[in-house]
């Protein structure tokens, strides 16, 4: 454990999306148990919290109800010099540098890694409190910490991110590219849904033409590649697509 985790820190988290506020706290705050995580769903509930609490670190969507992330940051930043995480689908060379302009430290564009988000934050943290690891920290903590964080898993299903090994139960699984980034899209963010048009956008990337049967075919190889597994790939009707632990 580092320095960092060894301490509690306060985070406020202002997004419109229930479904991202719900996955986002209960990681940072199941992760370490070092982080206690304030939500809010407008950008004028957020700028009360930050009127009545000092802040470690601010996870800010740009688009919000009442009042944009930039009004927000703009506003934290006569009273605050907490570091800034936007957490947004804009992605326009111009949003990012005003964004920068006003004073964020960094962007994480949606749909987001979880596991990106935290390293990030605990980056950020450890930059603005001053907290270096030492080289035996860095040796034995940070390595060993991140080649865990290499595996994800979701009930019978592991995915091994450096070396691509998916296996269920243990027994190794062949799966195309393509399958491979929808699994992991998925095996990223448990219980998360994906409209069709997030996954269309996460696998085969924003210019491509396909349509929903591109996504839905695709679907339905994966989860005959997964096996006794297959059926953890949860159809949300009307919706898209989620992973679940059963």
């Amino acid at each position: 454990m580092d320095n960092l985790q060894k301490e509690q820190y306060t985070i406020l988290l202002v997004e419109d999306d229930e479904q991202i506020r719900e996955v986002v706290a209960d990681y940072f705050q199941g992760k370490e148990k070092c982080f206690v995580v304030d939500l809010a769903k407008t950008g004028t509930e957020g700028l009360q919290k930050i009127r009545e609490r000092e802040y470690d670190l601010l996870l800010l969507d740009v688009m919000l109800p009442g009042m944009s992330g930039f009004s927000l940051i703009r506003e934290l930043r006569r009273r605050s010099k907490a570091p800034v995480i936007f957490l947004t689908a804009k992605v326009r060379e111009e949003d990012r540098l005003l964004g920068y302009e006003l004073g964020c430290d960094d962007y994480v564009c949606k749909p987001f890694s979880l596991a990106e988000l935290y390293a990030k934050a605990n980056a950020i943290l450890r930059r603005v409190k001053g907290k270096e690891e030492n080289p035996d920290s860095v040796e034995k903590g940070r390595g060993a910490t991140k080649e865990r964080d290499l595996e994800l898993i979701c009930g019978k299903i592991s995915v091994n991110v450096r070396t691509m090994d998916i296996r269920v139960s243990g027994e190794e699984k062949e799966l195309s590219p393509r399958e491979f980034d929808l699994l992991l899209a998925f095996m990223e963010h448990p219980d998360w849904i994906f409209t069709r048009e997030m996954l269309l956008d996460r696998a085969w990337g924003p210019d491509y033409e396909g349509t929903d049967r591109t996504v839905d075919n695709h679907v339905k190889k994966l989860r005959r590649s997964l096996g006794e597994a297959g059926g953890q790939i949860k159809t949300v009707f009307g919706k898209g697509y989620k992973i679940s632990e059963n």
